[in-house]
């Protein structure tokens, strides 16, 4: 559906006009419409975006779809550069293809939609909220491919589902087997990031700060009060107490959701007596792959993070709420039944060591296998299935993936200070 109203046509930046030709420099094509939902889908949702880099005949906008966590997307997308229009006009304006890496408002576009997971496989399974007349549903289906998330009036919204492995297409076929025709397995961004990051492993532990006599303990935590963070803050205080600072290096990543929830300033504010014991903690906008590549220990509850620490060689130890919301069938139940669980009655120096002792990585290697069936692929796939859908030939140059930028810290000492170190 295209805006007709010449005032407010007068109004739109100018890819968006119907009379284009007349103003742009660059000949487009074809329209493509980012979805933003929260900073993490952005992240996930610029790894598919960058495929269309050096193609002048691709316009990109960006605009941001209602969600809780929608705080801080206005932020990042500022740094980005991008021509951002608004939710009510993007619905109303002509885009060739849509991409989004997150759920809510997707049916109100009128465009083919294509969309992404935004994190490492599909691990939760969520209550439905209940029915269009109130009812409370008690079905849990897996996140992000339950019919909650992908039917509407029964059809299916996106017109295709990336999907990083074929236990994917399995489970998806199980959980809304009306969806699979539109599935397509193309790999994982951020698996072939850590790869392509593994020869770097020292250039990362330097930007952390690790000394060449020190272990790094990366200590992760997701969202929400079944996090670590919400559930055992206290961990961090007896990490920094326990574990003698010429040995570890003690650093802190937090999901996106935490930052902007709460905002940089409370974060800083809470971390600052940690940070003064030595404990880093890595900006809200730093790559996380190199943090992972570069660390000994993680220490992590459900979310993504840790699952890409299978691939690295670290040893993985659990923390969190129990896991009432993990799909059995999932890599994170499967991680989270291995790998051992932080004791709070015992010395952490001694867990982390025991978790060497019992390390087998055999089956961290089998759990790594689950997160992509294409490894080193997704750039080449994703770009066929964009510029197939886009009806254009794909550029001739290779692609390939780039190893993560370097981490940075965030000064806390100072709630007032410059932020970043």
């Amino acid at each position: 559906m295209s805006m007709t109203m010449p005032d407010a046509d007068r109004r739109l930046a100018v890819p968006l006009r119907l009379d284009v030709e007349r103003w742009a420099t660059f000949r487009i094509r074809k329209r493509v419409l980012a979805v933003v939902h929260t900073v993490t889908s952005a992240r996930r949702l610029l790894e598919a975006v960058r495929l269309l880099e050096g193609d002048p005949r691709v316009q990109v906008v960006f605009t941001t779809a209602a969600d809780v966590f929608n705080h801080g997307v206005d932020a990042f997308l500022e740094d980005t550069r991008a021509l951002v229009v608004p939710w009510s006009q993007a619905v109303h304006t002509r885009f060739d293809l849509a991409l989004a890496a997150s759920y809510g408002g997707l049916h109100e576009l009128h465009v083919p939609v294509i969309v992404l997971p935004h994190g490492a496989s599909y691990n939760k399974r969520v209550s439905a909220p209940g029915d269009r007349r109130g009812r409370a549903v008690a079905e849990r289906e897996v996140y992000g491919l339950g019919r909650q998330w992908l039917v509407r009036d029964g059809v299916v919204v996106p017109s295709a589902i990336v999907l990083a492995h074929v236990d994917d297409r399995a489970r998806l076929g199980r959980e809304c087997p009306e969806a699979l025709s539109v599935a397509e397995v193309v790999g994982d961004p951020c698996y072939d990031r850590v790869v392509a990051s593994l020869p770097s492993r020292a250039l990362y532990r330097e930007a952390l700060r690790t000394g060449p006599r020190q272990e790094l303990v990366l200590v992760c935590s997701t969202w929400g009060p079944d996090s670590l963070l919400g559930q055992q803050w206290d961990l961090l205080e007896r990490l920094a107490a326990e574990l003698p600072r010429e040995e570890f290096r003690i650093v802190v990543m937090l999901h996106s959701n935490v930052w902007n929830a709460h905002s940089e300033w409370h974060i800083r504010s809470a971390f600052a007596r940690l940070n003064r014991s030595g404990v880093g903690l890595v900006g809200q906008h730093a790559e996380w792959c190199g943090a992972v590549v570069a660390a000994d220990y993680i220490v992590s509850d459900h979310g993504s993070v840790s699952l890409y620490g299978a691939m690295t060689g670290a040893r993985i130890l659990t923390a969190g709420s129990p896991d009432t919301e993990l799909d059995p069938s999932s890599p994170m139940a499967e991680l989270r039944s291995l790998a051992p669980r932080i004791r709070t009655d015992r010395p952490l120096r001694r867990q982390l060591r025991q978790s060497s002792a019992a390390y087998r990585s055999e089956l961290y290697t089998r759990i790594a296998g689950r997160l992509s069936s294409e490894p080193g692929r997704f750039a080449r796939q994703m770009r066929a299935l964009l510029y197939r859908r886009l009806r254009l030939r794909p550029p001739a140059a290779a692609l390939t993936a780039e190893r993560a930028r370097l981490p940075f810290f965030v000064r806390c000492d100072e709630p007032g200070a410059q932020a970043h170190e």
